[in-house]
């Protein structure tokens, strides 16, 4: 199904009202999530509510949480996000930073005590709406990504998001997992019942994964775990996957290590099932003109990326595209035709419905 978007919306704001969310922290994350699944980033959209209910129902998710400010100077700031839903407490972070930067030229905040925050280009594409430069690291709760000559599954997908001001072009925004691919775009391949692009995951042995529920086993530990996981970005060592890996790393020592959250492989070895994750993220935003006369660093942008688009193809049939430019032309096919809806997805957020006392509104038009 194709359902518009404004429906899928109401159906995820028709849920985090029947759990009992604040209502501007309800409109947050519905915001955040839809802005998502509109950008074609379909693992960290509505797609999400099943993990959201699971914390729910395991009382790790306080859905009367209030972030607030514990530690400030001028520049910087550090946000307890009081164990809810990252989404608002992120919104939170990153929007103090674009106020520190308008102030100071550069904001740094960072915030611990939180949950998943979906997709972290969303908030590095804050910035600009100001002008500014955005950059957003998160540290992740899921442990599916191999280290570089390991064995084990020791990282997540630790998520890297930097965004830049231009005049006539689309901004560039990148938003990258650090993993050769996000953990939920196995999900989605599994829901849809298509295979795995050789290299995405490995087994215990180093061998590449394929079938995508076999793939699932060993990220979700869905049968005993012997391990494996995601690849860094490269894939092997020949292939300079340790990059990936010591990416991984400055994404984690940003989110987790500086903001005081917790590294997974620790965390799980005393954690309750009622403790909340404790995940940490990173928001950065930069002020252009304190480096450049107003309107300089646009058009040198424009410009870089004017080249780029005009280098000779590889193939004539696909263009040269930047960061950020497949998510916008993703975004306007989207809001034309709406939001895809897989049945095996449809079913899940009716069961989430279901166990919530949500009335379900994506089975038919209205």
């Amino acid at each position: 199904m194709f359902i518009e978007a404004e429906r899928v919306r109401s159906q995820i704001v028709l849920i985090f009202t029947a759990w009992g969310m604040d209502p501007g922290h309800i409109q947050t994350a519905a915001d955040v999530m839809i802005a998502t699944d509109l950008s074609g980033v379909d693992s960290h959209g509505i797609s999400m509510l099943m993990d959201y209910n699971n914390s729910r129902l395991k009382g790790k998710l306080n859905l009367k949480a209030k972030p607030r400010i514990v530690r400030e100077s001028p520049a910087t700031a550090l946000i307890d996000a009081d164990a809810g839903l990252g989404h608002p407490a992120a919104v939170m972070g990153m929007n103090l930073a674009i106020k520190k930067a308008s102030n100071f030229g550069v904001g740094i905040v960072t915030v611990k005590n939180s949950h998943h925050f979906g997709a972290a280009g969303y908030y590095a594409g804050l910035a600009l709406k100001m002008g500014f430069l955005g950059m957003v690291t998160s540290a992740t709760r899921t442990i599916n990504t191999v280290p570089t000559r390991g064995k084990n599954a020791l990282l997540g997908t630790n998520p890297i998001a930097f965004a830049a001001p231009t005049q006539r072009n689309e901004p560039f925004l990148l938003d990258m997992a650090t993993s050769s691919v996000a953990a939920n775009k196995v999900r989605v391949h599994e829901l849809n019942g298509k295979p795995l692009p050789p290299g995405w995951v490995l087994d215990s042995k180093g061998e590449p994964v394929t079938d995508a529920s076999e793939a699932m086993d060993i990220l979700f530990k869905r049968t005993e775990y012997i391990g494996g996981g995601l690849t860094p970005i490269g894939g092997t060592p020949q292939m300079a996957s340790y990059k990936g890996y010591g990416l991984a790393m400055m994404a984690h020592i940003l989110g987790g290590v500086l903001s005081g959250s917790s590294f997974s492989p620790i965390r799980v070895k005393s954690q309750q099932p009622k403790d909340p994750d404790n995940l940490g993220h990173f928001f950065m935003a930069i002020n252009p003109n304190e480096f450049r006369e107003e309107g300089e660093f646009e058009s040198d942008l424009d410009q870089v990326i004017d080249v780029l688009h005009q280098s000779p193809r590889a193939n004539p049939e696909e263009p040269i595209l930047v960061a950020g430019e497949p998510e916008a032309a993703k975004r306007m096919e989207r809001l034309r035709e709406g939001i895809p809806i897989s049945p095996a997805l449809s079913d899940m957020i009716r069961r989430v419905c279901e166990s919530s006392g949500a009335e379900f509104i994506l089975g038919h038009h209205p």
